[in-house]
């Protein structure tokens, strides 16, 4: 009879390789991106205005970083940054667009030979960096880019499957959320189907202007604002939160809850302006808290412990991240940590950013085209203004934990601390 328990535990490993092998197999990866968002503008970041119940959700599944940050404020370099984990002045890709003439100016100056020159060359820089989706490709991944895209083709990314032909900044990619979601949910069945893993790039132009979200959700913040333009934003973030809660659902609903990874951040941030459609200042654009801060999600039921870490982090760290519960090793020159080794994230002295014009003023010398660099360290945050392109203002001081929204500078109350946090950025900015 003692030999009994030694019995059931041989038959148990004989019987059970199916869950050796489902450990071996690689996770599928959703990134959800949402775009030109601010930072507190969600239930679980503390808005009492507008309702995002699925991402509120996803926040109190996942290890939460709401101190996250972008390092520019500027759609196309941020998302270059994610996908590569390396800053904008080292991955080459540091503004939306290439110079153009002064002749070539409205709509037609996208067709312009110089800007079609200029994109290529973009795209062919960043080519030269690894990214999440070709390093995923040898672990048998299939790859779906939807939404903002500006590096040409899907396929230059990496992606197997995509809706972006090659259009600045999404072309029919930017369908998705707003009039269909029928890309993903589709691709994720037929990745099941075929039994591949898959990696997911949601990146709807949303909440983005235009803010058009559907009237019933406009009628909910109608009366909590004197501003159509607030309402109008705070409805397109609620339609946006929608569409992350269909996306999950249909992966409830085909079993692969458990089997998927869930990245979010958004890819800048924005304060609405109560006057225009557009955005305020000190947002979208800036090297402020309203247009480089974020929340950071990471999700993985039964294998990512939820919690919430309050630590300044960088969209730089997905990467590594993300390769690391993928079973990949993270490729030499990354910038970034990973987000679940707590020694790691509690041993980082400073999270860095760059601020730099619209248009990149001469690719491949990302000096040309910088306005702004900043440091977080700790509870304390510096910008450095670059002295160029229109970026003349003294250096800025605040502390974050007594003043997020940043409207005191203590920067010439503390010059020692300016100084030392200015050297930090100097030996980032040379350093890399």
């Amino acid at each position: 009879m003692k030999t009994l328990p030694f019995l059931v535990t041989a038959l148990a490993v004989l019987l059970s390789p199916s869950l050796e092998a489902e450990d071996a197999r690689p996770p599928n990866v959703l990134v959800i991106v949402s775009d030109d968002h601010a930072w507190y503008d969600y239930g679980f970041m503390g808005s009492k205005d507008v309702r995002t119940p699925h991402i509120d959700r996803l926040a109190a599944e996942s290890r939460a970083f709401p101190r996250g940050y972008v390092v520019n404020s500027l759609c196309g370099p941020s998302l270059a940054a994610l996908l590569t984990g390396k800053h904008p002045h080292r991955n080459g890709i540091t503004g939306n667009d290439p110079v153009l003439p002064p002749a070539a100016k409205g709509k037609s100056k996208y067709a312009h030979p110089s800007f079609q020159q200029g994109r290529e060359k973009m795209t062919s820089l960043w080519e030269k960096n690894p990214h999440i989706p070709r390093l995923l490709e040898p672990k048998g991944y299939v790859s779906l880019q939807t939404g903002k895209w500006w590096l040409g083709d899907y396929r230059r990314g990496g992606f197997t499957e995509g809706m972006t032909k090659g259009g600045r900044h999404g072309d029919d990619g930017l369908d998705i959320g707003r009039k269909t979601l029928a890309p993903v949910t589709d691709f994720i069945s037929k990745a099941k189907r075929d039994q591949k893993p898959f990696f997911v790039w949601y990146a709807p132009m949303m909440p983005h202007d235009p803010h058009t979200p559907p009237e019933r959700l406009l009628a909910k913040y109608v009366d909590k604002t004197p501003s159509l333009h607030q309402a109008r934003y705070w409805a397109m973030v609620e339609w946006f939160d929608e569409t992350v809660g269909e996306i999950r659902a249909h992966i409830e609903k085909e079993g692969l809850s458990r089997d998927t990874v869930v990245i979010y951040i958004a890819d800048n941030g924005w304060i609405q302006s109560q006057n225009n459609s557009r955005y305020a200042p000190r947002s979208k654009q800036s090297p402020h808290e309203g247009g480089v801060r974020t929340p950071i999600l990471v999700s993985w039921p039964g294998r990512v412990k939820p919690g919430s870490v309050d630590r300044a982090v960088s969209e730089v760290d997905i990467m590594p991240t993300l390769l690391g519960l993928c079973g990949l090793p993270v490729p030499a020159g990354v910038d970034g940590i990973d987000l679940l080794d707590d020694a790691a994230v509690a041993a980082r002295g400073e999270v860095f950013g760059s601020n730099s014009t619209h248009d990149i003023l001469e690719l491949g010398r990302p000096a040309a085209s910088l306005r702004y660099r900043w440091v977080v360290a700790g509870e304390w945050k510096a910008i450095f203004s670059s002295g160029i392109n229109g970026a003349s203002e003294p250096p800025q001081l605040f502390n974050l934990k007594d003043d997020p929204r940043e409207l005191r500078d203590l920067a010439v109350s503390d010059p020692d601390r300016v100084a030392g946090l200015k050297a930090k950025v100097d030996a980032w900015w040379d350093g890399r």
